[in-house]
């Protein structure tokens, strides 16, 4: 396991427990897309059925767990202990955009055609586009708050290390695996305009440059993406 591994997963965490303090400390989950933390707690809970049928070490179980456990207590404290803050009127998203062609490819594209296998395959094409739900919620906004914008930085940044950490394996250990890697750079795109926007504007999104996204929301055009994928 190479440095770029360690300091994605770190980077990974650190996301994770921004959001988590974020919503503690204010009591409020205002901003946060309660469909990407579900989309994100169904990837790592299909990714790691292995849990119980696969030990490679004690650093890779612990971080499963935890990654678990953070996503579930994020899940829980929207949709629970704070759902009274939650805004559902913007987090509008429709998830069976995302759900069903990534199913269908999980069915199509993968290495083995077993449960398991398939399952994880899913979780891989699931997580690349797991955060749109989240940026098309700031689009239709025009706004994050600042620490929301340091989650999904360190998110894109997990991203970008997992590359470099692909990378480096190919580099000395002739490993390539083509769905992690192709996902994991589509992935990355995703954040690129985010990354961009993050630096210049110091970690500030607003109104005034939230078009550069590429995810400009409003009503006539949610309606009629809905509209069109039901009449197919």
């Amino acid at each position: 396991m190479n440095v770029f591994r360690i300091l994605g997963d770190l980077s990974h965490l650190l996301a994770m427990i921004l959001l988590l303090g974020k919503i503690w400390r204010s009591k409020c989950c205002t901003g946060i897309s309660g469909k990407s933390q579900i989309l994100f707690a169904l990837v790592f809970t299909t990714r790691y059925l292995d849990l119980f049928t696969n030990f490679i070490s004690i650093y890779n179980t612990v971080m499963k767990v935890v990654f678990l456990l953070c996503a579930y207590v994020t899940v829980y404290m929207i949709y629970g202990k704070f759902r009274k803050t939650f805004d559902s009127e913007n987090d509008t998203f429709r998830l069976e955009f995302l759900l069903v062609p990534v199913i269908g490819l999980s069915f199509l594209e993968n290495y083995s055609f077993t449960p398991l296998e398939i399952l994880w395959t899913f979780s891989i094409y699931l997580e690349s586009v797991a955060i749109l739900p989240q940026l098309f919620m700031i689009s239709k906004t025009g706004e994050a708050e600042t620490i929301t914008t340091h989650y999904l930085f360190f998110l894109g940044l997990y991203r970008a290390l997992y590359l470099a950490n692909w990378i480096r394996r190919y580099q000395t250990e002739n490993f390539y695996d083509q769905i992690a890697v192709v996902s994991g750079v589509v992935q990355t795109i995703f954040y690129c305009d985010f990354f961009y926007l993050y630096v210049t504007k110091g970690g500030k999104v607003s109104q005034s440059n939230i078009p550069n996204l590429g995810l400009k929301a409003n009503k006539e055009t949610t309606i009629g993406l809905q509209s069109e994928f039901f009449q197919q």
